[in-house]
């Protein structure tokens, strides 16, 4: 079969487009048929070499944590789950990726494909919907009537996260440039900051109860974020190189994410 991969960290002009042995599945793993899988900025991280501590991958490496596609194969135990069957799914990021003809998953990671989009484009959800789902329930544990400040709020995970706390019932407040702000609008913002000629810190005029920062600011931009919180509040950061910043003398926690497999959220996204 064909397959992307890289046996050195780099730029993209590591990755080659090769012939590779099709896997073979083993004790609760299954075989799919891709259709598709997508990139995002941790694949390029993966690649490039800076994310050997936490994802320590075995090089050469195929890329691609999303995946959409075709049961093709069940490995022994396997249940729940048939040949041809769609599926979406998030890979273990410290293994092979979608970015091949054929892939091998955990069972335990897949949820049927969504039904209402081709197959296709249903590999851009779950890193990006997973990490907006775990951000504001798991870690900043939203709930109706509060209040949600989303930095960086026009992108993929910016997205999911406006819309997921709209349907939350929360007043949802999100930064966006003019390019992205009537998306961002669309999908449920209360209010939209321009951030190219606004503040955040001065815009927002009342205590948020969760901060959801997307966006690479300044490390002093995004240490500022927390004296948007109430006390009691958090501080959820995905930008991993930058410490989520918390003020422990009123009980503000700054956490930051690392989003995990969930078979249960995605198939609710």
């Amino acid at each position: 079969m064909k397959a992307v991969r890289f046996h050195e960290y780099g730029d993209p002009d590591v990755l080659r487009y090769e012939d590779v042995e099709q896997p073979v599945p083993g004790a609760g793993e299954v075989r799919i048929r891709v259709a598709a899988t997508s990139f995002n900025s941790v694949d390029g991280n993966i690649r490039g070499g800076f994310m050997r501590g936490p994802i320590p991958v075995v090089l050469p490496h195929t890329p691609g944590l999303d995946v959409a596609g075709t049961i093709d194969a069940l490995g022994e135990g396997v249940d729940g789950i048939a040949v041809g069957d769609d599926v979406i799914g998030f890979l273990p990021m410290d293994g092979n990726g979608a970015a091949a003809e054929y892939v091998l998953a955990p069972a335990e990671v897949l949820t049927p494909a969504p039904k209402s989009i081709p197959l296709p484009d249903a590999a851009a959800l779950p890193l990006v919907g997973l990490t907006a789902w775990q951000a504001l329930f798991d870690h900043g544990k939203l709930t109706a009537g509060q209040r949600v400040l989303i930095n960086g709020a026009g992108g993929a995970v910016g997205g999911y996260a406006v819309q997921l706390a709209k349907g939350a019932d929360a007043h949802v407040i999100a930064t966006a440039s003019p390019r992205s702000s009537e998306a961002v609008t669309s999908a449920g913002a209360d209010e939209v900051i321009d951030h190219t000629t606004t503040g955040v810190s001065a815009a927002v005029t009342e205590p948020v109860d969760v901060v959801l920062n997307l966006a690479p600011v300044d490390p002093a931009e995004l240490a500022a974020l927390v004296t948007l919180v109430r006390p009691g509040g958090v501080v959820v950061n995905t930008t991993v190189w930058m410490p989520a910043p918390s003020d422990q003398e009123r009980g503000v926690r700054g956490i930051d994410l690392f989003v995990r497999s969930d078979a249960d959220q995605l198939s609710q996204l």
